[in-house]
This record gives C-alpha cells, structure tokens and sequence, in this order.
C-alpha cells in the first residue's frame, strides 16, 4: 500500500471534480475548489473520518469494496480505478465481469441530467446513478453477490415489488425474465450468465416458470408507475440507450404527466433520505 501516493490521489481527484458534476449545488459560500469530504462520503456511502484518513495516509489498508465505492463517488475513469487498487496495494478488478466500471462518458453524461437516470449492465447491475435516481429509487449501487442483479432481487425479495404498481407487477416480471433471456443469448458461452440463471431457477419458483416459458426481448422505450414511499405514484416514461456492445445501459426516466413533474419537484427540495429500493 503506498499511503502517501494514494493519500495525494483521492485528494487530487476530489478537488477535480465541481460539485454540479454530481449533482451537488455550487453555492456562493463554498471554499473547496472541488468537493468537500463529506460530500465525498456522501456519495461513496462512508464515514467522513474514512476520507479524512485515507486523505492524511493515516489508517488500514481499505477494502475492494471502499475503493470501489470511492471510485464512483470520484467519477474515475477505468484507468484511474485500476491505479486506485493499485495504490492501496489491490489488484487492479477486471474490465469485465463482476466488479464491472460503467463508462466514464455515460456517468458525466447521466451527471448533466436533472431527471432520472442510471447506467446499468446487461446482467441488471447498478453501476452508477445521478442524484435524481437516488432520489426516486434509493442507492443501488451498493449491493454484492447475486443482490447486484435487479432481477435477483425482484424474485427473490417480495418486498422489491412494492415499488411498482400493483398491476404493472406481472408485465414487469415478464419483462425482467424476457431481457435476462436475450442476455443470455447473447452471451452463451459465458459462465456468469448461466450461472446466475441457475441460481435463479432454484431460488424462485416463479422465475423458473417463466425462464422455461422462453419469452425473449430486449427492454427499450417502456412507461411505468412506480410508488414512491414520499411523495406516491410517479408515472414515468423509460429510455433505455445501448452501448455499441450491448453490455452497458444508460436508462433515464422522464415524468409522463404534470403530477409526477410536481412530485418529482417536490423530491428535490426534501432532499436524500433512505428509501426502499425499486427495481427497473
């Protein structure tokens, strides 16, 4: 672990980044030329005195799964986070498969955006979010194991379909499996999609039906409600943008009507607080 290179890094990168980048306010007060700590906290889901020290080369060495978090609250690119775990002794995670970077230019792009909006793999993995998308959906990006993959969730944890109007339940868990089923089309000769199809069908009666149902289709353009523990239904319009190889997504969600505009207004003078986790 080199403290001191990785100290001077984090503290170069925060101070890079304007805090309208993330979605924060640039307020007239503000002294930082960059983002404060706690902001970087924030955003990475840790303590303030974990940035302070790592800031100050003080402390253990922190973990895969601090860096990565870090690594999204500062925006890196996939070569900055490789230099990352390798500054605090890791090694680099692979361009692919499970610890997976969304692209730098669909994160800056989903940051200039005020509505909300995610990038997400093929295998329906969070891996970054605008602060609109916390604000609707809660934080997704922080989950490990099978728990990354919104269709995991969604059959598995009852409590996952309570963000979705009650009688959009059963298209949505079609199209869940349908998507899953084009992935895994595409990508047939790889280990992590069949194995997560596996443990899928001997987790969820219900996704093992549908699965042997063979319904296929890639999601697009798609309108949904989702209910919202604050401020109720939101009835929202889905695009969904694909990178050139299909394995990144960026999905923005727009209000379909004058009501949902209100709530989501509303949303963003109430600010951050924690709120169960929808699905897509």
């Amino acid at each position: 672990m080199q403290r001191d290179e990785l100290a001077d890094f984090l503290r170069r990168r925060r101070l890079a980044i304007r805090p309208a980048e993330v979605g924060l306010v640039d307020g007239p007060r503000r002294r930082t030329a960059g983002l404060r700590r706690e902001e970087v906290a924030l955003l990475a889901g840790m303590s303030t005195d974990s940035v302070v020290r790592l800031e100050q080369g003080r402390g253990s060495r922190p973990s895969t799964q601090l860096l990565a978090a870090l690594a999204r609250a500062l925006r890196l690119s996939e070569d900055e986070r490789a230099h990352l775990f390798h500054l605090a002794g890791h090694p680099a995670p692979p361009a692919d498969g499970t610890a997976r970077l969304a692209r730098a230019g669909l994160v800056r792009m989903i940051d200039l955006l005020d509505t909300p909006a995610m990038v997400l793999s093929d295998l329906g993995e969070v891996l970054a979010q605008n602060r609109a998308s916390v604000l609707v959906a809660g934080e997704h990006t922080g989950y490990t194991g099978d728990r990354r993959h919104l269709a995991y969730r969604w059959f598995t944890e009852p409590d996952v379909r309570a963000s979705h109007a009650p009688d959009e339940v059963e298209r949505h868990s079609r199209e869940l499996v349908a998507d899953l089923r084009a992935t895994a089309g595409r990508r047939s000769d790889d280990p992590t999609v069949g194995g997560l199809v596996e443990r899928l069908r001997a987790a969820s009666d219900d996704f093992r039906r549908r699965w042997a149902d063979h319904e296929v289709a890639v999601r697009r353009a798609d309108r949904k409600t989702l209910v919202h523990p604050r401020v109720g239904e939101l009835v929202m319009d889905c695009e969904t943008l694909v990178t050139p190889d299909q394995r990144q997504q960026m999905v923005v969600l727009t209000p379909a009507d004058a009501t949902t505009r209100e709530r989501l207004d509303l949303l963003r003078v109430l600010g951050l607080e924690e709120f169960p986790t929808l699905a897509r």
